[in-house]
């Protein structure tokens, strides 16, 4: 008998726990301007939540099937689905079903070099998931970079100059370091899956060294750049918090920890996303 899936299945897969996150990214370039009344701005906000999780994460769930039935931290909205079989065969029509109307849509607003920014979107999934990179130390946390293509995507749907370069180096490295801290958590799981993912070939106590160094750089790029010391305080914080993990911390995170830190990352989020929006917390001082 075949098996059947629901549109909360689909919904589930493109991972909703992720989506304010995206859209704390896509506010970034606003920097108090006021673009609640524009329509572009309301579709790019749309987009970066629910097409671009399905297709990024949707994509990637095709290839990490065995593994994600193992994990425990799946089949979660927090975390993502496990998609079934028949899921998982009409999902690569699904994602581009999604993405179509809002390449017309976004080409039509900013013109043809939208088309350039898909194609930059296609190239880097396709480096992750169908040529391995996930599967390549070092690699992996470098193709994070992609994410810095909300920036863009904000910028040019909404006719705003580009986000300044230390906004960008930073947005940029945050997505490595948190790609690493997902990695920590799926590091049992990886390695018996035999991937060479960059905290399993480190191992988890060098990994978290390279964590703490990452929050560290993050730190002084903020309080260096940024005109609000916010950011550069919050992480200060994260990196004390993690320098502590590294050095009491347990070698796998419980999943009841994971949850819950994601829950608490997804509240700062939340409550923090007007201010980074207002007061231009990533404006170069």
């Amino acid at each position: 008998m075949q098996q059947q899936y629901t549109l909360a299945d689909v919904i589930k897969t493109a991972r909703p726990g992720f989506w304010p996150t995206h859209l704390w990214f896509y506010l970034i370039p606003f920097a108090g301007r006021d673009m609640f009344s524009s329509v572009p701005f309301w579709l790019g906000a749309v987009y970066v939540c629910f097409p671009l999780g399905l297709l990024t994460y949707g994509w990637n769930d095709l290839g990490d099937n065995e593994t994600d039935r193992v994990n425990p931290r799946k089949d979660s909205w927090l975390f993502g689905a496990i998609p079934n079989a028949t899921l998982r065969k009409h999902l690569p029509r699904i994602i581009l079903a999604t993405q179509v109307p809002f390449l017309v849509i976004f080409t039509c607003v900013a013109g043809p070099k939208i088309l350039g920014w898909f194609v930059a979107l296609v190239i880097v999934n396709t480096c992750y998931n169908t040529l391995g990179f996930k599967r390549l130390p070092i690699l992996d946390l470098l193709n994070q970079v992609g994410y810095v293509l909300i920036f863009i995507l904000a910028s040019w749907l909404c006719d705003l100059p580009q986000l300044n370069a230390p906004a960008m180096v930073f947005g940029a490295i945050f997505a490595m370091q948190s790609h690493l801290f997902g990695q920590l958590m799926d590091i049992d799981e990886d390695e018996k899956a035999g991937r060479k993912s960059t905290a399993v070939v480190l191992g988890v106590v060098p990994s978290k060294l390279l964590l703490v160094t990452i929050m560290v750089t993050l730190s002084l790029i903020a309080y260096r750049y940024f005109q609000v010391p916010v950011v550069a305080i919050f992480m200060t914080f994260g990196t004390i918090f993690f320098f502590l993990d590294m050095c009491f911390g347990p070698r796998r995170y419980p999943v009841w920890f994971t949850t819950s830190f994601f829950i608490a990352w997804n509240v700062v989020v939340i409550v923090s996303v007007h201010f980074v929006w207002r007061y231009g917390m990533f404006v170069t001082g």
